[in-house]
């Protein structure tokens, strides 16, 4: 099995707001992976005296134990749990009721002998290999399918779709969101390889089309997560007109994970 990971700040003076880790338990073939993108919040604040990667650091770790340890739950219920219980640590100093209370989109894969267990929450991407080297995304498109102008801006969603009827949703402080989440299982014989993308790292298929997911995989594949997002790097730093970021940041937190089973 190989696992690689890489994460890269959008900017050295600021904190990076995305989170992933991977597991795989020495002498068996399960495993998990997690990786969390957090909202950046606006300047007018978020109800909380916490920082977004203090929130994503422990709706991660909360996520990876419970990938792990508990079996017995489906991936909505660790889901549930992981928010519920990262709630629970700072309610009593926080406005959780706050629509910019710290959130992030999820993506969590969990695998054994028999499956291959997934779950993606807002924008970050799953890509799913089969053994023919077929490469199929798995995407909540939910802010993709909004009506032009629901959002205040490429950056900021506006709190009237977001975690809303006929919006979008993001793990916050409501465990029931994760009920929202796309979800499914593939026969473990039908996946060769598993990577998972924040939107910061997948501008290189989605924003700059520089080659589809199957391509994207493949340089994930030769030059590894760091690879990509070096790419989406130079191509942020070239891209002097705005012709592709037009009104989004010059450069986004990005996180890669790379997976063979």
């Amino acid at each position: 099995m190989r696992i690689e990971l890489a994460t890269e700040p959008g900017s050295p003076e600021r904190p990076n707001e995305d989170w992933v880790s991977a597991i795989a338990p020495a002498g068996g073939r399960g495993g998990a992976l997690v990786l969390l993108d957090g909202v950046t919040p606006p300047a007018g604040g978020d109800g909380c005296v916490h920082s977004v990667p203090w929130f994503t650091a422990r709706l991660g770790g909360t996520l990876a134990e419970l990938s792990a340890s508990r079996r017995d739950l489906t991936l909505t219920e660790i889901l549930a749990e992981s928010i519920r219980r990262t709630a629970d640590t700072h309610r009593s100093l926080c406005d959780l009721s706050h629509p910019r209370t710290p959130q992030a989109t999820v993506v969590l894969a969990r695998w054994d002998d028999e499956r291959v267990e997934h779950l993606v929450l807002s924008d970050s991407a799953l890509l799913v290999e089969g053994p023919d080297g077929t490469v199929g995304p798995l995407l909540d498109d939910r802010l993709d399918r909004l009506p032009p102008g629901s959002l205040a801006s490429e950056e900021i969603a506006d709190a009237r779709v977001r975690n809303k009827e006929g919006g979008f949703f993001t793990a916050a402080a409501d465990p029931s969101a994760a009920s929202r989440a796309v979800t499914g299982e593939t026969p473990r014989t039908e996946v060769r390889a598993l990577a998972a993308l924040t939107d910061g790292a997948s501008r290189w298929t989605e924003k700059f089309g520089e080659g589809d997911w199957k391509a994207a995989l493949r340089v994930l594949r030769k030059e590894g997560p760091q690879g990509l997002i070096d790419r989406v790097r130079e191509l942020e730093r070239a891209d002097t007109d705005r012709v592709y970021l037009r009104r989004g940041k010059t450069h986004d937190d990005a996180t890669a994970a790379l997976v063979e089973l």
